[in-house]
């Protein structure tokens, strides 16, 4: 199984969004639209309504539009340095989106080594790497760090610092908490320490000596998280309800940390600087007008932001958007004859979105 798989991927497989509000739609509604969708009448006979023909092969477009993209994304790891030796150096990362070119550095390629996965062309990957590799250049990881990870779902960044000497809090909801339950279905949720321990990156001592679990709602800190050295949450701010609230946590993480403290935050972008964005909802897409206003908001209170970088590429993968369908439903096996995901961007609800990074040196 691969380190992708048990990471999740909170990209594709979302909790079920909450219906607008201001739009009441039925049950029979919901009848008379599945009529108008199905591929085939009563009598097994082809759908001949109108809306059936426009849409009946976006899905298979789709899917070549995926099977091609990640075979292309294959082919290119192959061409990547395998087996040579790395080591870990300093980088000075901006604030910046995936790209290519980050997948087929050197220090992507080392951190992804040292999680013991191979290099391939996902957006995940990335932001493990890029967390990591910031937490290096703050001088976190050579051991007697205390980091606290938010939102931390099933990742093995907990089981590496532990490994390495650091003492760990590791934060997600309340499993009682009804925003929790999208994230249990989809194995994304932090309900016990096991679903951060990773065998194969340290011991099973070490990992409970080291590690801790508190439950905790990102929009409601609690006062007792102070004196961190570090802290890290992963494409988990975007799902704190709105635009606003997540710009929020990324200063309040801040309070967590002692002077001098490093946070490493990641998020969902829409590469569109221009027009509207999904905001005041259960995954929200943050914009480059958002990620200048919370840099210039940490500037003033006279925290370290390193420059800002909004290139998101131009190389095969930085401009191929993997596409629904994912696999889930009766269209898994189809999905799945494409292989594992490959993808640095995807459609989100029709936005075209990536990851972006940020580390935040908090005031001396």
């Amino acid at each position: 199984m691969s380190l992708l798989s048990l990471f999740g991927r909170k990209s594709e497989r979302q909790p079920i969004e909450p219906e607008p509000a201001l739009v009441t739609i039925t049950a029979e509604d919901h009848r008379k639209l599945a009529l108008l969708l199905s591929l085939l009448n009563d009598q097994s006979q082809p759908n001949g309504n109108l809306l059936i023909e426009k849409l009946r092969e976006i899905d298979m477009l789709a899917l070549n539009i995926k099977a091609m993209g990640y075979e292309l994304a294959r082919r290119l790891a192959d061409t990547l340095p395998h087996g040579q030796p790395t080591t870990a150096r300093a980088v000075g990362l901006s604030w910046k989106p995936s790209t290519q070119a980050d997948m087929e550095s050197d220090w992507v390629r080392h951190w992804c080594g040292e999680l013991k996965t191979p290099v391939v062309f996902h957006r995940k990957l990335w932001e493990l790497s890029y967390v990591l590799q910031a937490l290096h250049d703050a001088g976190h990881l050579h051991g007697n760090s205390r980091g606290l990870g938010f939102g931390c779902g099933r990742e093995p960044i907990p089981s590496y610092l532990a490994a390495h000497g650091n003492k760990v809090t590791i934060t997600d909801l309340p499993p009682d908490d009804m925003r929790a339950a999208g994230w249990s279905n989809t194995a994304q949720h932090t309900h016990t320490l096991d679903y951060t321990y990773f065998s194969y990156l340290v011991d099973r001592e070490t990992y409970d000596r080291s590690v801790a679990l508190r439950y905790v709602d990102m929009n409601a800190i609690p006062d007792d998280l102070t004196d961190y050295d570090f802290c890290w949450s992963i494409c988990a701010l975007e799902h704190l309800g709105s635009i606003r609230q997540g710009l929020d946590f990324i200063e309040n993480s801040l309070k967590t940390l002692r002077p001098g403290g490093t946070a490493v935050h990641t998020l969902e972008y829409n590469i569109n600087p221009d027009g509207p964005t999904i905001d005041n909802w259960a995954t929200v897409l943050f914009q480059r007008r958002h990620i200048e206003e919370i840099a210039q908001r940490l500037e003033t209170q006279g925290h370290r932001v390193a420059p800002l970088d909004f290139d998101t590429g131009s190389a095969p993968m930085d401009r191929f958007i993997d596409l629904p369908p994912w696999a889930e439903g009766t269209r898994a096996q189809l999905v799945a004859q494409a292989g594992e995901p490959r993808h640095l961007k995807v459609g989100v609800d029709g936005f075209a979105a990536t990851c972006f990074a940020l580390a935040v040196t908090k005031a001396s």
